[in-house]
């Protein structure tokens, strides 16, 4: 084949998990400050099959397009000015993000800075699916909450890939972690670094804990899980809301109880990727990856992932 050509999994229009198809399009080339990366694995999360569906970032993007934001490679050329990578280094990155990626494809291109040395202790899969969901936890724990040792923090949806990363950080912070997930997460999670666990399905998590100084929801309004966590939160404590920030009713609910709010949406930043690289190869953190897909099973891969059964991450095989 062609070396301006690579495969890529693509789509021309939204919809459901049937538009994703599999060709070759034209190589990216780096600019002056970026890198070319050739991607070995490229990790899969929830806003890559709400932006196929229309939803989520889509509204950012361009048709055609090729999904994915997590990508896991190795330097294969490096831009004019480039001064940190060479080819060779092994890689990890959120590229681009909210901007297209292109992850789900042989190479991608990014400035040079948003990429850090993936960790070494784990391979090419595992990293592509750390960026996004990492990056997620440590910009909600570490650089808005700036939770410290002592603290109680409550993460919402505690075994998905954001979940398992927070529960694992928190720990590492040295705060108590209350997780909610389904009963049969709760061992594992309890082995993450989990103090409490409370099984949502049978329990309303306000009725079973409280005195809580950070809150992560990763769900948002569903079931009103924004609005209720502010509940459990000390007065003066802080509900993060990842999912479509703060919504009118929880700001409500919190300005009546003396609680604070906060919105996130992850940044591309390779210096906190260094960081988290160094948790990784520390033992201090790990994640956890369900099951690995070929690219040609990009579309098996997302039906999977809609199920919202996930315990941790989902990835695609680019190199195999």
């Amino acid at each position: 084949m062609s070396e301006h050509t690579m495969r890529a999994v693509t789509l021309s229009g939204f919809g459901g998990p049937e538009v994703l198809t599999v060709g070759r399009v034209a190589r990216p080339e780096p600019l002056p400050t970026e890198v070319l990366v050739r991607v070995h694995a490229a990790g899969i999360n929830p806003v890559d099959w709400k932006t196929r569906a229309g939803q989520g970032m889509a509204g950012l993007q361009r048709l055609p397009l090729i999904l994915g934001w997590d990508v896991s490679g190795v330097v294969e050329e490096v831009g004019f000015g480039v001064t940190t990578l060479a080819p060779g280094d092994e890689v990890y990155a959120m590229p681009w993000f909210p901007r297209p990626a292109g992850g789900y494809a042989e190479y991608v291109t990014a400035p040079s800075r948003q990429f850090a040395r993936k960790p070494a202790s784990i391979g090419h899969a595992e990293a592509a699916a750390l960026p996004l969901a990492a990056l997620t936890a440590w910009h909600a724990l570490v650089d808005t909450a700036g939770v410290r040792a002592g603290q109680r923090v409550l993460v919402h949806a505690a075994a998905g890939g954001v979940g398992h990363l927070a529960v694992q950080m928190a720990r590492h912070l040295g705060a108590e972690v209350v997780a909610t997930a389904r009963e049969s997460r709760h061992a594992w999670l309890e082995e993450l670094g989990a103090d409490e666990t409370i099984d949502y399905t049978r329990q309303r998590f306000e009725e079973a804990t409280g005195g809580v100084d950070v809150v992560i929801d990763l769900i948002g309004g569903l079931d009103a899980t924004d609005v209720r966590s502010v509940a459990v939160t000390r007065p003066g404590g802080l509900v993060v809301s990842v999912p479509g920030g703060v919504s009118p009713a929880l700001a409500a609910a919190a300005g009546r109880a003396g609680v604070r709010t906060s919105p996130l949406l992850v940044e591309p930043d390779g210096a906190a990727l260094t960081a988290i690289a160094g948790l990784v190869d520390s033992g201090a953190v790990r994640v956890a990856v369900e099951h690995v897909f070929a690219l040609e099973q990009a579309a098996e891969a997302h039906r999977r992932g809609e199920t919202n059964r996930t315990r941790g991450k989902l990835v695609l095989d680019v190199a195999g």
